[in-house]
């Protein structure tokens, strides 16, 4: 790291929450509506407006970008205010845009930020091969192993019975041969319409009864999804996947290769990263953002990495504050 570049040594994810949590009201107030263009455009504006009060000069690398031509926080664009440390961010307003707009559970906001030069950049790669599990995971599985034996040896570790494994699939035409080859080891299957954020964190937390993620979801997610395991001791395993010949050539002429299974260094190499997430609909992981007489509830996840703490704040937010504070 250049001489010049200052590593962030405070807890930058206590004020990255302030973020999420504006993501999510803003993303909020649009629930249900059948909109999510106009979801995702609150969030972002939101978003983007805390983030300028945030003391870091901080280079989007996972961004809204070209999958999702947003016009702000996108790949390449520098947020914070501009004073060190300089850092890497990766964003996704919403995670689980079509959840908002349809009114459905577990749709979050979230962040990521750690040392400049340490995130994943996907390139062309939207989407990748994913594997996550929990600590009692780490070691144990790999996507160079079969489905059975990953779930055989899950189990093993766990101490219960393959019955008793939960995994988490996105519910896609793409993954009907996994569903089959999941539900031959006689584990049990957790079908979501969208948020594998939520559903990779899930496999980390006690509660959320979710042992367990296979399947393909995007690339720019699994490097978010990273800050976070790797703050709860968890793993994730991923190898990218093109959708088409076209995406294949180009991402082999801009060098990354298809075969190779990436690790939690891959997608992030420091143990110095922050992540933030905020629930925008109730979930499995996060309840939704309340609405009351006089303001907002919210609840939220906050983890540093580097001391392996991971918070659930709880928010009250005044609506006459909130809404100046985005108005400046």
């Amino acid at each position: 790291m250049a001489a010049n570049h200052v590593q962030p040594d405070r807890n930058i994810a206590l004020e990255l929450v302030r973020t999420t949590e504006a993501a999510a009201i803003a993303a909020a107030r649009h629930m249900g509506r059948g909109d999510k263009i106009k979801a995702d455009q609150a969030a972002v504006d939101a978003m983007r407006h805390m983030l300028s009060g945030v003391e870091m000069d901080g280079l989007v690398i996972i961004g809204e970008g070209e999958k999702d031509e947003a016009p702000m926080l996108f790949n390449g664009e520098f947020v914070g205010n501009g004073e060190p440390p300089h850092t890497d961010v990766a964003v996704d307003p919403i995670d689980g845009t079509t959840l908002t707009a349809q009114g459905q559970a577990g749709a979050i906001a979230v962040i990521a930020v750690a040392d400049r030069g340490s995130m994943f950049d996907p390139g062309p790669c939207f989407y990748m091969e994913k594997l996550a599990v929990g600590p009692a995971g780490v070691g144990v599985v790999s996507l160079d192993n079969s489905v059975q034996q990953n779930v055989k040896d899950l189990a093993q570790s766990m101490g219960k019975p393959a019955s008793e494994i939960t995994a988490v699939v996105l519910d896609r035409p793409r993954h009907e041969e996994l569903i089959a080859e999941i539900r031959s080891t006689g584990a049990r299957i957790a079908l979501i319409k969208d948020g594998d954020v939520a559903g990779a964190i899930a496999t980390a937390w006690p509660e959320s009864g979710i042992d367990i993620l296979f399947g393909i979801g995007g690339t720019p997610e699994a490097v978010i999804t990273a800050a976070a395991l790797k703050s709860m001791g968890g793993d994730l395993q991923g190898r990218l996947w093109a959708a088409d010949e076209l995406q294949a050539t180009q991402a082999r002429d801009q060098g990354y290769d298809l075969g190779k299974v990436l690790g939690m260094d891959d997608l992030i190499n420091t143990d110095n990263c922050f992540f933030a997430a905020t629930g925008i609909t109730t979930g499995d992981l996060l309840e939704g953002v309340k609405f009351t007489s006089t303001g907002m509830r919210t609840q939220s996840l906050v983890m540093r990495s580097r001391s392996g703490t991971v918070r659930l704040v709880e928010g009250i937010h005044r609506k006459s504050k909130f809404d100046s504070i985005l108005e400046e």
